[in-house]
């Protein structure tokens, strides 16, 4: 992100008058959900007064996702949760949608995805992985390199539900991997280690208007979408 990030975590950036993180609390309260933790690492204190409640990653300039989630394992392990990227924006739909699942593992995906990652990428196949779906709506396969168009049937958003029951599944898994491995593990291939364990990971399609912003060509590209009515923002 360059120098949009320079003194700001990346989940402050300002998309559309708002940062990302303030669309998402709208998103999260819309669909009835007001109790919001946030796990802080760069520029963590940048982050007081979105919420009551943090949990801290220390290393975080060392360290991938999964090793973020981990320090919110006390709620994971008391309540249903939505967890979220900090780089997305999304409507209260997707959260509902997701929120609607009935297996202890679900994530979000957006089966339109094609049209959005072609205004993004010259070629939506440098970015874009593999996403299968199986019987009943769970993932077959995720976040393998795609060759071809036909192994992508979604986009995989950044958004997820864990019930108790799914953390346990989750932690349970990980006991099989050393810290080291832990640490640089992204959440996409925790997702794929959990399918080939043949642990359910169910898939709640959207088709609501949402981003993930990885560049300020993101927000360039979205910026024109809206202005031309091609992106109809929640």
């Amino acid at each position: 992100m360059g120098e949009t990030t320079k003194d700001k975590p990346k989940c402050l950036t300002v998309f559309n008058g708002k940062s990302l993180l303030d669309w998402q609390l709208m998103a999260l309260r819309k669909a009835g959900i007001n109790d919001v933790a946030i796990v802080r690492g760069y520029l963590g204190e940048k982050l007081e007064g979105f919420s009551s409640t943090f949990f801290e990653n220390p290393h975080w300039d060392d360290t991938n996702m999964v090793r973020s989630l981990l320090c919110a394992g006390d709620w994971l392990a008391q309540f249903p949760c939505v967890i979220s990227y900090g780089d997305i924006f999304y409507g209260a739909d997707a959260v509902r949608q997701l929120s609607e699942c009935s297996e202890d593992i679900a994530i979000s995906y957006d089966p339109s995805w094609l049209a959005l990652w072609s205004q993004r990428f010259e070629d939506p196949l440098s970015d874009a992985e593999t996403f299968v779906l199986g019987d009943n709506g769970l993932v077959r396969e995720i976040g393998n390199r795609a060759t071809s168009i036909a192994d992508i049937e979604g986009q995989y958003m950044g958004l997820l539900k864990f019930t108790p029951a799914g953390w346990a599944e989750i932690t349970n898994y990980l006991t099989t991997l050393t810290e080291p491995q832990i640490d640089q593990l992204d959440m996409t291939s925790l997702l794929s280690s959990l399918v080939a364990n043949e642990i359910k990971v169910c898939a709640a399609p959207i088709e609501s208007a949402w981003g993930e912003v990885d560049s300020e060509h993101d927000l360039e590209v979205y910026t024109d979408m809206i202005e031309r009515q091609d992106l109809v923002f929640p």
